[in-house]
C-alpha cells in the first residue's frame, strides 16, 4: 500500500531521501503519545521528542489556529509574544542567559551559536566531538560526523573523541574526565598553533548522538576549566535533553552541572511547530549584534511564539518533568531487568533511556539493533538506534508517556529479544 507513495517519493523528492524502519510506516493521524498509519493500525511512540507535550496538543494546536486566525507577521515590526516567550524561557535558566535569538531549527540556532563565539572571542576554531550532530546548515553540519563534509573538515575545526560507556577514554569511567578534557586542551593548542585560535566548544550535555553514555554530575569539570582557561565559550545544544526530558532537571548542563555560555534550543521547543533559539547573557549578545547583522524573517513571528509558549505552560501545568522522572526512573528500572547475552549495558535518565548490544567477542551487535527495532516496529512500538556503531537501542519518546505506555514497550522488548536469535 505504500509502494506507490516510495515510488512518488523518489521521483518528487530525490534519491536517499531517508525513512524509518524497512517497512516505511505511513503515518496519518497522532493524538498524545500515539499514531496511526493509513490502514488505522495504531503505534505507541517510544521516538519522538518533537512533539515534546504530545502529539497534537489541544492547547498548542488552539494556539496555533487561534493566532493565525489573527496576525503574523516577523520581528520587525513589534508585538508582545515574542518577548512574553523569552521572559517565561529565560527564567528557567541561571548563568545570566537572559537574552534570545529566535530562529526556526535547531540548526539555525546552533549555526548563530558558533557565530555568537567567534563575535565574541574574536576567533574562529571550533571544537565538537567526533560522534556527534549539530545539524544541517554548512557551519554546523562541518562538526557533525555521520557524513564528512566534501573536501573534508575545514582547518578550523577539531573532533576530540568522544566518551564512552563500555570503552571509557583513558581506560576507566575514574580516567575519563581528564582524558576527555585532555583531548580537548590538545585540539585547542592545534587551533592555537595553525592560527584560528579558539572560537567555543559544541556539545550536547546528554552526549545524545554519542549513545548517551553513563556520566555522572561533574564529569565536564575539569574540560570547563580547559576551555576558560583558553578563553573560548561552551555551547550547549540542548535540543535533545532540554525542557525537562531528563527528569531531574529543566535542561541537561543542569544535570552534568555547568554553566554554558550559550544554550540552542530547537525541536521540542514548540511540539513540532519550527521553532529554534540561541539564549546567551547580554556581553555575548552584544558581540553577536554588532559583528553580524542578524535577521531571521520566519524566527519569532507571533503564531510560532504562540506555540512555543503554549509548549512552555503545558510542560508546568502537567507536571511533565516530574512525570519523566518518575516514569523514565520505573522504565529504566524494568529495562535493567531484562536478559540477554548480548544485552552489554542499560542507561538513560528520565524519558531518554536504552541499551546497548554487544556480540560475544565485545564488538558492536549493530545487525542485531536493527532486528531488534523492527521487531518493534512489527509490534506496534516505534523505537530507534544511537551510537559510533548505531547498535544502542533508544527510547525518548513525547512526555506523557506514562507507566502503562512503559511496560508496553518494555514487554515487547521482552518478546522481542526472546524471538531474535544471534548469528552463530
Amino acid at each position: 500500500m505504500t509502494d506507490p507513495l516510495i515510488d512518488r517519493r523518489a521521483r518528487l523528492l530525490g534519491p536517499n531521501v531517508p525513512t524509518f524502519y524497512d517497512e516505511p510506516v505511513h503515518i496519518v493521524r497522532g493524538e498524545g503519545v500515539w499514531l496511526w498509519d493509513a490502514a488505522g493500525r495504531r503505534y505507541l511512540d517510544a521516538y519522538n521528542n518533537v512533539p515534546h507535550v504530545g502529539h497534537c496538543h489541544p492547547k498548542v494546536v488552539e494556539a496555533i489556529a487561534a493566532q493565525a486566525a489573527r496576525l503574523n507577521t516577523h520581528t520587525r515590526y513589534l508585538h508582545e509574544t515574542i518577548l512574553d516567550y523569552v521572559e517565561r524561557l529565560t527564567a528557567t535558566l541561571g548563568h545570566d542567559l537572559s537574552q534570545a535569538v529566535m530562529v526556526c531549527t535547531g540548526s539555525e540556532a546552533n549555526d548563530v551559536a558558533l557565530r555568537m563565539a567567534q563575535a565574541a572571542t574574536g576567533k574562529t576554531g571550533l571544537i565538537a566531538t567526533d560522534n556527534t550532530y549539530h545539524g544541517n546548515t554548512a557551519a554546523v553540519s562541518a562538526l557533525s560526523t555521520r557524513r564528512p563534509p566534501i573536501g573534508g573538515y575545514p582547518p578550523h575545526v577539531r573532533l576530540v573523541p568522544a566518551p564512552d560507556s563500555l570503552a571509557p577514554l583513558g581506560g576507566s569511567a575514574e580516567a575519563q574526565p581528564e582524558a576527555f578534557a585532555a583531548n580537548v586542551a590538545r585540539a585547542i593548542a592545534e587551533l592555537e598553533e595553525a592560527g584560528h585560535g579558539f572560537a567555543g566548544f559544541m556539545l550536547c550535555p546528554f552526549f545524545a548522538n554519542e549513545g548517551f553514555p553513563t556520566l555522572a554530575p561533574g564529569f565536564l569539570d575539569p574540560t570547563v576549566e580547559v576551555v576558560r582557561q583558553a578563553g573560548g565559550l561552551i555551547l550547549a545544544d540542548e535540543v535533545q535533553p532540554g525542557f525537562g526530558r531528563l527528569g531531574t532537571a529543566f535542561w541537561g548542563h543542569e544535570v552534568l552541572g555547568f554553566a554554558p555560555d550559550v544554550v540552542t534550543l530547537g525541536k521540542p521547543m514548540a511540539n513540532g511547530h519550527p521553532v529554534g533559539a540561541a539564549v546567551t547573557r547580554p556581553e555575548i549578545m552584544a558581540a553577536f549584534r554588532g559583528a553580524f547583522g542578524y535577521f531571521n524573517t520566519f524566527g519569532g513571528n507571533p503564531v510560532s511564539m504562540a506555540a512555543a509558549l503554549a509548549t512552555l505552560e503545558v510542560i508546568e501545568e502537567e507536571g511533565l518533568m516530574e512525570n519523566a522522572r518518575t516514569v523514565g526512573a520505573y522504565a529504566l528500572d524494568r529495562l535493567g531487568g531484562l536478559r540477554h547475552p548480548w544485552l552489554a549495558e542499560v542507561r538513560g535518565r528520565g524519558l531518554f533511556f536504552g541499551a546497548e548490544f554487544v556480540d560475544e567477542t565485545g564488538a558492536p551487535a549493530t545487525g542485531f539493533a536493527i532486528r531488534l527495532v523492527e521487531g518493534l516496529r512489527a509490534e506496534g512500538i516505534l523505537a530507534g538506534r544511537i551510537g559510533r556503531a548505531m547498535n544502542t537501542l533508544k527510547f525518548r519518546p513525547p512526555m506523557p508517556f506514562s507507566r502503562e505506555h512503559a511496560d508496553l514497550v518494555l514487554d515487547s522488548v521482552d518478546r522481542v529479544l526472546a524471538r531474535t536469535e544471534v548469528p552463530r
